[in-house]
C-alpha cells in the first residue's frame, strides 16, 4: 500500500483506490506463485529424492544380485577344487592300493618260486638219497650173490684163510669206490680210484664165471659173474652222475640242443656276413657311379676347371681328380673354394643389397650416388662468395652458380621428394 492510500484509512477514507488494489493483487498473486514454486520445488524435491532413492536401491539390490552371484560363484569354485581334490586323493589312494597290491602280488609270486625252487630241491634231494640207497643195496644184494661161487672157488681144507680172498676181492671193490667218492668230494683226480674197482670186479667175475661153470652150471656161473660186476657198476654209475652234476656237465639232449644253437648261430652269422658284404659291394658301386656322373658333371659344366684339374692330378701322381685335386684347381681357375666365383660374390653382394633396402624401406636402386639426395652431378660443389663482395667460401652457392632446373624436372622433383616422405613415414 502507498503512503496516500494509508493517510485515507487513517483519516477514514473508505474509498478504494485501484492502484493499491493492483498492487495487493500482485503481492497476493507473487505470493501465490511463490508458494506453488516452493510447492512444486518440494514436489522436485521429493520426487528427485524417491527416484535417488529408488536408484540407491536398485544399485543396493544389484551389488546384492552381484554379491551373491559372486558368492554362489566362490561356493562354485570351492566344490569345483573339493571335488578336484577328493577326486585327487582318490586316485593317489588307487595308485597306492595298486602298488601295493602289485608288491603283494610281487612277494606271493616270489614266495610261490622259493617254494616251488624249495620243493623241487627237496624232491630232487629226496630222489638222489633213495637212489643212493637203492644203489648201495642193489651193490649189497649183488656182493651176497656173488660171494657163495668165490668163497667155494677158494675153499681148500689144508688152507682155509683163503676164504678171505672173496671178502678181499668185493670189499677191495667197495673200498676202492669209497676212495672215488672220497675223491669226487674233495674235488681229486679220481678215475684211477673207479679203473681199480672195475678190475676187482672182473676179476671176481672171471672167477664165478670159470668156477661155476666146473662146479655148478653156466646159470650159476653167468649170474653171479653178473652179480660180481653188476654191483661196482651201478653204484659207478651213481657215482658218475653225481660227479656231472657237480661239474654242471650237460647230458646229451642239452649237449644236442646246444649243438644246434651253435649251428643255427653260425648260419645267422654267416647270412649276417653275406647281407653286409653285399651291402657293401652295392655302396661302392652306387658311389662309384655317382663319382663317374659327378665327373662328367664337372667336366661338362667347369670345362676350364676339369682340364686343369686333370694336368694337376697328373703332376700331383694322382689317378683321378680327387677332391683336394678339384679343390685347388678352381682356386687357381676361379680364384676361390668351389662353389665361389667372382660372379656368384657380385651376384650375392646384390641380394644382400636388395634385402638390406627392402629392411629399411628404401629404394634398392638410386638415381644418383651422391650423399646428398637433394644435389645432382650438374650443380658445382658450391663454391661460392659469403657475401656480394665478399671472398668466396666452399660450401656456399649463390644464384646464377648453375643452370636453373626446367619446370617439368622441378615437378618430377617434388613428387619423388613427396613420395620419400611418404615412404618414411609408413
Amino acid at each position: 500500500m502507498t503512503a496516500t492510500s494509508i493517510e485515507k484509512v487513517n483519516g477514514h477514507d473508505h474509498g478504494y483506490d485501484p492502484r493499491a488494489l493492483a498492487e495487493a493483487e500482485a503481492i497476493r498473486t507473487r505470493a501465490a506463485a511463490d508458494a506453488e514454486a516452493a510447492r512444486i520445488e518440494a514436489e522436485g524435491r521429493a520426487e528427485a529424492e524417491k527416484i535417488k532413492a529408488a536408484e540407491e536401491a536398485e544399485k543396493q539390490r544389484l551389488e546384492n544380485e552381484k554379491q551373491t552371484l559372486a558368492n554362489e560363484r566362490a561356493a562354485l569354485r570351492f566344490q569345483r577344487e573339493r571335488a578336484e581334490q577328493l577326486a585327487k586323493i582318490a586316485e593317489a589312494d588307487r595308485n597306492r592300493e595298486e602298488t601295493e597290491r602289485a608288491r603283494a602280488e610281487a612277494r606271493r609270486q616270489d614266495e610261490e618260486r622259493q617254494r616251488a625252487e624249495q620243493q623241487q630241491a627237496a624232491e630232487v634231494d629226496a630222489a638222489e638219497a633213495k637212489w643212493r640207497r637203492m644203489a648201495l643195496g642193489f651193490y649189497i644184494v649183488c656182493a651176497i650173490v656173488a660171494l657163495p661161487v668165490q668163497v667155494a672157488a677158494f675153499y681148500n681144507p689144508n688152507a682155509p684163510w683163503l676164504i678171505a680172498a672173496p671178502l678181499m676181492l668185493e670189499g677191495g671193490a667197495w673200498v676202492v669206490l669209497k676212495g672215488a667218492a672220497a675223491a669226487v668230494a674233495s674235488h681229486r683226480p679220481h678215475w684211477h680210484y673207479r679203473l681199480i674197482a672195475w678190475l676187482l670186479a672182473f676179476i671176481a667175475a672171471g672167477i664165478n664165471l670159470w668156477h661155476g661153470i666146473q662146479a655148478f652150471d653156466p646159470a650159476t656161473a653167468i649170474g653171479t659173474a653178473f652179480a660180481s660186476i653188476a654191483g661196482p657198476g651201478v653204484w659207478d654209475l651213481h657215482e658218475h652222475g653225481r660227479i656231472r652234476k657237480r661239474d654242471g656237465k650237460l647230458t646229451r639232449r642239452e649237449r644236442k640242443a646246444a649243438e644246434k644253437a651253435a649251428r643255427e648261430e653260425a648260419r645267422r652269422k654267416a647270412a649276417e656276413e653275406d647281407r653286409r658284404a653285399a651291402e657293401k659291394e652295392a655302396a661302392e658301386k652306387a658311389a662309384a657311379r655317382a663319382a663317374e656322373e659327378l665327373a662328367k658333371l664337372r667336366e661338362t659344366e667347369f670345362e676350364d676347371v676339369w682340364k686343369h684339374a686333370r694336368k694337376l692330378a697328373a703332376a700331383l701322381g694322382e689317378t683321378t681328380v680327387t677332391e683336394a685335386v678339384w679343390k685347388r684347381a678352381h682356386r687357381d681357375i676361379r680364384g676361390a673354394d668351389p662353389g665361389e666365383d667372382a660372379e656368384t660374390i657380385r651376384a650375392r653382394n646384390a641380394a644382400e643389397a636388395r634385402v638390406e633396402a627392402a629392411r629399411q624401406k628404401r629404394p634398392a636402386n638410386t638415381v644418383s650416388k651422391t650423399k646428398n639426395a637433394q644435389r645432382v652431378p650438374q650443380v658445382p660443389t658450391g663454391v661460392g662468395r659469403g657475401s656480394k663482395t665478399g671472398p668466396k667460401v666452399r660450401g656456399v652457392r649463390r644464384p646464377g652458380d648453375s643452370q636453373r632446373f626446367s619446370t617439368a624436372a622441378r615437378r618430377q622433383a617434388s613428387i619423388t621428394a613427396q613420395r620419400i616422405v611418404a615412404e618414411d613415414t609408413e
